[in-house]
């Protein structure tokens, strides 16, 4: 049966590399309730391996992006760097918090992101096709860093919101870069989440391997699609994602 479920979660790990190539996000969004309820890891545990996952799939994932253009690398780096201090910090003190809070917030802040995307971009709405102001990127950065500690999300689901929305990036140079910014926090939130959780590695390596195959795919695709479709196919799927932990985790306690 263990082998069964291994091999089950290993297929689903596709499509988190899909999300990751394709969306710039949700790879987190996906591989913790894998991890979680698939392979039955603790709560923190599935954490911690959502991380190096993550981690592993969108630096992978980055490649094909940034040869095509749609990376901002001054806004992710910056980004990037203080989202690694928030996450490396909320890591650090997530072990304090019961599992079953941090994934309740998890699912709360998808169902606002998804929300959030799923409506249109108003008219007039200023487009960035440049690097975004320093002072906005590095207190964004900081927020969504510590979100991704906490809860083992990369941030995508944040990151690609905050830099499409309030930013004002073309979704897909959005995308791009927060790869970026995804590998980096994630690798600061695991360093974080390794001196007090332990990781079953076997499984995990398994998850991110197909993981990255998946992210190669998704990133081949991702500039031929419209826009509006990404923005609303994103929204729909973190918001299904929502609702998929919500389930899981509020059944449990009833």
């Amino acid at each position: 049966m263990a082998f069964v479920m291994l091999a089950l979660a290993t297929l689903l790990a596709v499509a988190i590399g899909i999300a990751l190539g394709l969306l710039g996000g949700g790879g987190s969004i996906l591989t913790v309730p894998i991890l979680r309820y698939t392979l039955h890891m603790p709560a923190h545990t599935a954490v911690a391996g959502s991380l190096f996952v993550v981690a592993v799939t969108s630096a992978v994932a980055l490649v094909s992006h940034a040869r095509g253009g749609r990376v901002r690398w001054r806004t992710g780096l910056l980004f990037g760097t203080t989202g690694m201090i928030g996450a490396f910090a909320a890591g650090r003190v997530a072990h304090l918090i019961p599992g079953s809070v941090l994934l309740l917030a998890f699912a709360a802040m998808m169902v606002a992101t998804s929300i959030a995307m799923l409506r249109p971009r108003k008219a007039g709405a200023v487009v960035h096709v440049g690097e975004l102001p320093v002072g906005k990127v590095l207190a964004e950065g900081l927020v969504v860093g510590a979100v991704t500690g906490l809860v083992g999300a990369g941030g995508g689901f944040l990151v690609v919101p905050a830099l499409a929305m309030l930013g004002g990036l073309p979704l897909p140079i959005a995308i791009g870069t927060s790869l970026l910014v995804i590998a980096m926090k994630s690798t600061a939130g695991l360093l974080g989440y390794l001196g007090t959780t332990d990781v079953p590695w076997t499984p995990v390596l398994a998850v991110t391997a197909a993981a990255v195959v998946g992210s190669l795919l998704g990133g081949r695709w991702v500039g031929r699609i419209d826009e509006r479709v990404l923005r609303r196919g994103f929204g729909l799927f973190v918001l299904a994602m929502a609702g998929l932990v919500l389930w899981q985790e509020l059944g449990a306690s009833l």
